[in-house]
């Protein structure tokens, strides 16, 4: 089962999305719909939201004076109101940029050859997060899967979809994670990554900077890319304006006292109940602040 990781976001995505639709026929009394993902599965879950979502369609209806009127019911997720979507060291800006994959020590000669051999170890979804995925088809060349998912792309309502949450919540390792880097995780430019200091809260000893950042208009994003420091590529820039187009609250996590914060990718999670037990702080920060 493990190898099914190394399909590709598509598939993993076509995948995630009949399951939950499997789901939701079991229990036909299910009204809402909330997606918690880690790793890369936050890209899966952003590929199945675009499939699962129903537009609003629009329905004739009779008035109290017998005149026919119209009336457009909300989008839904599967039928289903959608209330938060959560991801929690997720690559949103995939993997290709400086020090994206902090174990590469950000040796531009390293990653660039990552980016070339990467397919060999990790398949289409390793091709997926290096962005080198845009020759796939051809010779009908297309955009990266991940750039692709920055709009409604043929029958995939991914930016709708997104934007029909009520929450979108992204948690980060600030440090120490030697899979997924601070900036691809919080889906921020270099110069914005902020100062953090102590936790903020003794309840969630690990957190250490909260945001929560508005949309951006097109007139925004000319003033961010004017400030912007040079150390992303086209590409990524790219993704960080197009994902900004909704809102975020962003949640950062340091394990840098920890004696697991080499491991801080699945103590974040707290992957395993007994040897990541330091990351429980973060889970009931989530449970804590979980809408419903």
């Amino acid at each position: 089962m493990a190898k099914l990781t190394l399909d590709g976001v598509d598939v993993m995505g076509e995948r995630l999305a009949n399951e939950v639709l499997d789901v939701i026929q079991e229990k036909p009394n299910l009204s809402k719909i909330s997606f918690v993902a880690h790793s890369v599965g936050g890209l899966v879950a952003r590929y199945a939201i675009g499939k699962l979502y129903r537009p609003p369609k629009e329905e004739v209806k009779d008035d109290i004076s017998g005149n026919e009127c119209k009336e457009e019911p909300r989008a839904t997720i599967g039928g289903l109101e959608a209330i938060n979507f959560i991801t929690v060291a997720t690559p949103h800006l995939g993997s290709r940029g400086n020090k994206q994959v902090p174990f590469l020590f950000g040796v531009t000669a390293f990653e660039k050859a990552a980016s070339y051999v990467i397919h060999w170890i990790f398949r289409r979804t390793g091709r997926h997060l290096f962005l080198t995925d845009d020759d796939e088809e051809k010779p009908q060349l297309q955009p990266p899967l991940l750039k692709r998912m920055l709009e409604d792309y043929e029958e995939c309502y991914f930016m709708s979809a997104l934007r029909l949450f009520k929450r979108r919540v992204l948690y980060a390792n600030v440090g120490y994670d030697h899979i997924v880097g601070w900036r691809t995780s919080s889906i921020r430019r270099e110069s914005e990554l902020p100062k953090w200091g102590e936790s903020l809260n003794e309840k969630y000893p690990h957190i250490v900077y909260e945001e929560h950042c508005k949309a951006c208009d097109s007139e925004q994003y000319e003033t961010i890319s004017t400030e912007d420091d040079g150390s992303s590529d086209k590409l990524e820039e790219e993704l960080v304006r197009g994902l900004s187009r909704v809102s975020w609250e962003k949640v950062d996590v340091s394990f840098h006292n920890s004696r697991l914060r080499f491991a801080a990718h699945s103590v974040i999670q707290v992957k395993d109940e007994f040897m990541h037990t330091e990351g429980a702080d973060v889970i009931q920060h989530l449970i804590d602040h979980f809408h419903t």
